[in-house]
């Protein structure tokens, strides 16, 4: 890897697997620019994975993890940068997503422990994160007369500071099922132009 590329995972976080999904064609538009500029890119589609939800103390503290979760724990552990994509469902993020999420980082898996230092110290940390969410609504609306509830929420708790990454950017993309051809054009050549970036 030369010295501006990256190791980027990508979580696709649309729990239907139907192609047809915006999200995924963000996901997949977003993995095309990044490859393109020489990142070791890895693409984790929710969807497709297979593993339970967590339903008890036992579950997160001595359950087996499942080969898929070892996987995505894996990558994201070695990564530099992480871009979550999800659909606005009810409020917030779909349930299967927060399922993987609640698996990726049970305590046995979020925190490392030093014995030198006897002291638990983050994985993720220094890593910077970028999250998309789409949303049938106008995006305006979301912000500014629902306060952005999910991205706050998100940034300032379960990921900036329980996760410990370095910098978070959040973009929200309003009324998916009537967007326009060419407006839908233009916002994946903006996601493959991050891609690219490692951004």
């Amino acid at each position: 890897m030369g010295p501006r590329t990256k190791r980027i995972v990508i979580i696709d976080g649309h729990p239907d697997p139907d192609e047809s999904r915006y999200v995924h064609a963000l996901a997949n538009a977003y993995e095309s620019g990044a490859r393109s500029g020489g990142h070791d890119v890895v693409l984790l589609k929710i969807a497709t994975l297979a593993f339970p939800l967590l339903r008890t103390r036992e579950d997160i503290d001595a359950g087996v993890v499942p080969r898929s979760i070892e996987s995505a724990r894996r990558a994201l552990i070695r990564c530099d940068h992480i871009v979550l994509l999800y659909p606005l469902w009810i409020g917030g993020m779909p349930a299967l997503l927060k399922g993987f999420l609640e698996q990726i980082f049970r305590d046995s898996i979020s925190y490392a422990w030093s014995h030198e230092r006897a002291a638990a110290r983050h994985v993720l940390e220094g890593k910077s994160v970028r999250i998309i969410i789409t949303m049938r609504m106008a995006a305006t609306m979301y912000r500014d007369h629902l306060g952005s509830p999910t991205v706050k929420g998100r940034r300032k708790r379960e990921i900036g500071s329980f996760l410990g990454v370095s910098s978070i950017r959040t973009r929200v993309i309003g009324r998916v099922e009537s967007i326009g051809a060419a407006r839908r054009a233009a916002i994946l050549s903006a996601m493959s132009a991050l891609g690219r970036a490692g951004a």
